[in-house]
């Protein structure tokens, strides 16, 4: 199947793998693009540019497909080492980067002049216009049902897809509720050239996570998912547990006077607890409503082969038949 998503990132199939904190090492990222999408290493899960220049070359050793890193700017008072971060990924020959959180423009025209194609995750359409003005060579469009970080919107995709046809004209991946064959033939269909995955690939055998992890999101429903942080404008799709239902009782009690300092201890370095550890009631995590379409834990290499051959069933098959009916 290709698509200017394939075109533009070199790969087999129209599937990019989400940066996803704690998750995206990488095992992940080299199964996925070893099975023919973009897999993805998360920048910000190592702690310095060296390392995420080690887990570059422990990528590179396990695949030689291309693979990206993803860079989230975060609204911090102490940054990151971006510049760093930067540097690790061009220096490590990588030729895809996902960008995310607050404006990249800063980053774009270094990335772009190191030959860096740069995909900037948005979720609305005006973000999505301001970062095809900055130069991006891609977008990956997320809706409302996502896991992480949908926004304050609240668009879902059907809309969103649809708007994004209609303004966009660099290349865009829907994501958000993607999760077999059926997502990615209705994201073509509203206008994507592509999608993005991140919870679907949480639950694959290769996904570096405790099993406790897997397990939770074959257990849930579309309907186990909280939103969490939104008094604070930085809303956060996670996983109803036993500190998400504090965390919530929080924000109701204290109301617009609620403070970060007040929900840290279920948000702030909660991550390498869950998903290393398996204590899935250690603090709130990230998940998208399509943890209700999740049933099993392939390999990679499973999980996409069964997407691209009910994606190609239906094309030729079942809307091939109600047009010639």
């Amino acid at each position: 199947m290709k698509t200017r998503i394939t075109e533009l990132f070199g790969i087999k199939h129209p599937i990019i793998q989400g940066g996803m904190h704690f998750v995206g090492l990488a095992e992940l990222a080299a199964a996925v693009s070893n099975a023919g999408g973009l897999g993805i290493i998360t920048a910000l899960t190592q702690r310095t540019p060296d390392d995420l220049s080690r887990e570059i070359e422990k990528a590179r050793k396990l695949t030689d497909k291309p693979i990206g890193v993803n860079l989230t700017f975060l609204p911090v008072v102490n940054a990151p080492d971006y510049p760093g971060y930067v540097k690790a990924i061009i220096d490590g020959g990588v030729k895809a980067v996902e960008t995310a959180g607050n404006n990249p423009g800063k980053w774009v025209d270094m990335l772009k002049a190191a030959d860096v194609k740069v995909i900037h995750k948005c979720t609305t359409i005006r973000h999505s216009l301001k970062a095809q003005a900055l130069g991006v060579d891609a977008l990956s469009v997320d809706g409302f049902e996502c896991g992480g970080h949908p926004g304050e919107d609240d668009i879902p995709n059907f809309i969103l897809l649809a708007r994004a046809e209609e303004e966009l004209k660099v290349p865009f991946v829907a994501s958000g509720g993607m999760a077999d064959g059926r997502s990615l033939v209705a994201a073509l269909a509203l206008g994507a050239e592509g999608m993005n995955m991140g919870t679907r690939f949480i639950a694959t055998k290769e996904a570096p996570v405790h099993e406790n992890v897997k397990q939770a999101i074959l257990a849930a429903s579309e309907t186990d998912t909280r939103l969490v942080m939104r008094p604070l404008r930085n809303t956060e799709r996670v996983l109803r547990n036993a500190a998400v239902d504090r965390l919530l009782e929080k924000e109701k009690a204290l109301g617009a006077n609620i403070k970060f300092e007040d929900i840290a201890a279920e948000v702030a370095g909660v991550y390498p607890r869950i998903m290393q550890n398996g204590e899935m009631d250690a603090g709130a995590w990230s998940c998208g409503m399509v943890a209700g379409l999740i049933n099993d834990i392939p390999t990679c290499q499973e999980l996409i082969d069964r997407i691209m051959v009910q994606a190609n069933d239906l094309i030729n098959k079942r809307l091939a038949g109600f047009a010639n009916s």
